[in-house]
């Protein structure tokens, strides 16, 4: 008697290759056959008219917090992800000595946007070595699996104390040797990799650089070699090469890259992106992966599917007139109704608009703020592809208004509860080109979605839900990749990436971890706030449609977008192989 048989279905295998219509049949969690199948089921899904892929594979999410309160793990879990790397970025809670709490809630506040009220109540610390935190995981269950890379601003800071936090602070040879202990350690107890975070982005709740920010060669190194001596493991980075104009900088940030990988032999992937301030370095990065790929150096760029953006609200964490001097002190310690009460008031908003007036903030500030021809409505469906005729300042100009003026009152709709979509990275030149030729790149992974965090700023956790849907079909200037591809990008690359062989393929022996989607109805609602953090906490949450079922393990975890209540799901350690 097979546990679950799903007939019909036109199956995307994850390996790239054609599809082809059959059954899938699925026995004691793994798959037993593909094909015509007969037999009797415990539970028999009929799949006509629609995919049946691998389950998603998101690689770069920052669920750390979340694992300790929720078992859920949305909005992966809810956009077809089955297995999740977290503690990316070179941020998360472990290691973590007790008297360092505060300050990693500080950190991940202010890197990743999640509440710090939800965090004090949420985080059980019921660890503190990186093997602890790993233990710790290993005792709850979820809807997906998760694996983690061992972080490192908290090494730093368990390691260093308080000089750990700054970024100028140089750790002695015993420092690094002690780093790279733990992290040997932390591997043998199955860290997925070691994480950094490189970027001036990435600042406390404070304000504060991360410590990683300016980290030697000598430092990385020594650390890096724990994966060399534990041949197991992935690095993943962050790095500001992507941002900037200096070519000298980015140049540097590239050899350090490289000598990482040569020193430890290991996967290493790193964010790409294009930003305003230098929109087409992506290219010549792009070029420098292809030589380290010659060099027999396995480097890999993370690519998002879709513009990185900001979702601006009177609600949420952010919108234009955040760095205006009334905003902030009517804001500050207040409710969100009322916050909204007081912008009702016509002489605060008069207030606000004249000190708006002489706010002049350069790159994302600047758009943030002021960039009023990359601010959209959101639609339903979302689109990630928006035009600048449709844009705040265009409707402020056809309606006669100052633009400032008028988003102001744009965000007050919906009981100042309106969300407007603000493009910042991957929207350059107003439309997907350059994404679609990131995407496409021989050396890239699919990543970036930063699930779990950035509650109240980013929505971007669907991201496999976009790679399916809007590439499948086409972009406006009629650009699209294969379903194959885009699967397998989703699914058995990233898998492979990060050593996890068990998963990511339809094929009779690995995990019965999959999705039947109705490919046609695919798409995405807006973003919505909700107040489902512990403490209360907010964060916007997008649901989509056209997920008939996902499957964990062979147990079905969401029926229509809906949660079974089945946690099959739980801690990874390590690689995973057939």
């Amino acid at each position: 008697m097979l546990d679950l048989l799903i007939k019909n279905g036109e199956i995307v295998d994850g390996t790239g290759g054609a599809k082809f219509r059959g059954d899938v049949a699925v026995k004691d969690g793994r798959i037993a056959e593909v094909g015509r199948v007969s037999g009797a089921a415990t539970r028999v899904i009929d799949a006509d008219g629609a995919i049946v892929t691998p389950g998603f594979v998101d690689i770069h999410t920052h669920y750390d917090g979340q694992v300790s309160w929720d078992s859920v793990l949305a909005p992966s879990s809810i956009n077809g992800v089955t297995t999740v790397a977290m503690g990316n970025c070179g941020v998360g809670f472990a290691p973590a000595q007790i008297d360092k709490h505060d300050f990693l809630i500080r950190l991940l506040e202010g890197v990743e946007d999640i509440p710090g009220t939800a965090l004090h109540a949420g985080l059980t610390w019921d660890w503190e070595s990186f093997p602890d935190y790993l233990d710790a995981l290993g005792r709850r269950s979820y809807a997906i699996d998760l694996g983690a890379h061992m972080p490192h601003a908290p090494l730093r800071s368990f390691v260093m104390g308080d000089r750990g936090a700054d970024h100028t602070a140089i750790p002695t040879a015993d420092e690094i040797e002690r780093m790279r202990q733990l992290t040997l350690e932390a591997l043998k107890a199955g860290a997925i990799g070691f994480s950094t975070t490189r970027t001036t982005f990435h600042r406390s709740r404070d304000g504060q650089n991360v410590g990683t920010l300016t980290a030697s060669e000598a430092e990385l190194h020594g650390i890096a070699s724990a994966l060399r001596e534990a041949n197991t493991g992935v690095i993943q980075m962050i790095s500001d090469a992507y941002l900037t104009n200096d070519d000298e900088f980015a140049a540097s940030e590239l050899r350090l890259i490289r000598s990482l990988a040569e020193l430890t032999a290991r996967k290493l992937s790193f964010t790409v992106q294009q930003n305003d301030d230098a929109p087409d370095r992506w290219r010549q990065i792009f070029k420098e992966i292809g030589l380290m790929r010659g060099a027999g150096l396995d480097v890999s760029a993370q690519v998002a599917p879709r513009p990185v953006g900001a979702i601006l609200s009177f609600a949420s964490t952010t919108n234009p007139f955040i760095a205006t001097p009334t905003f902030r002190r009517i804001a500050k310690d207040a409710t969100v109704d009322a916050l909204i009460a007081q912008l009702r008031d016509p002489a605060i908003k008069a207030q606000i608009l004249a000190e708006h007036a002489h706010v002049n903030l350069t790159g994302n500030g600047g758009a943030l703020t002021k960039g009023y021809s990359r601010m959209f409505r959101l639609t339903d469906p979302v689109d990630y592809e928006p035009r600048v005729e449709n844009s705040l300042r265009a409707e402020a100009d056809r309606a006669g208004r100052d633009a400032a003026d008028y988003v102001y009152d744009v965000l007050m709709e919906e009981g100042g509860r309106r969300l407007v979509y603000l493009p910042i990275n991957n929207y350059y030149y107003g439309n997907l080109d350059d994404v679609h030729g990131m995407m496409t790149g021989p050396h890239t992974l699919y990543g970036l979605s930063d699930g779990g965090a950035h509650c109240g700023t980013i929505c971007d956790g669907s991201f496999p839900t976009t790679t399916i849907a809007l590439w499948s079909k086409g972009s406006r200037s009629g650009q699209k990749m294969s379903l194959e591809s885009l699967v397998h990008g989703y699914s058995q690359r990233n898998a492979r990436h990060v050593g996890w062989f068990d998963r990511g393929v339809v094929k009779p022996g690995y995990l019965a971890d999959l999705n039947i989607i109705q490919l046609d109805a695919l798409s995405l609602a807006p973003p919505e706030i909700v107040q489902d953090l512990p403490a209360g906490g907010t964060r916007l949450l997008q649901t989509a449609k056209g997920y008939r079922q996902t499957i964990k393990s062979g147990e079905v975890t969401f029926e229509a977008g809906e949660w079974t209540g089945k946690t099959p799901g739980g801690l990874l350690r390590g690689e995973r192989h057939l």
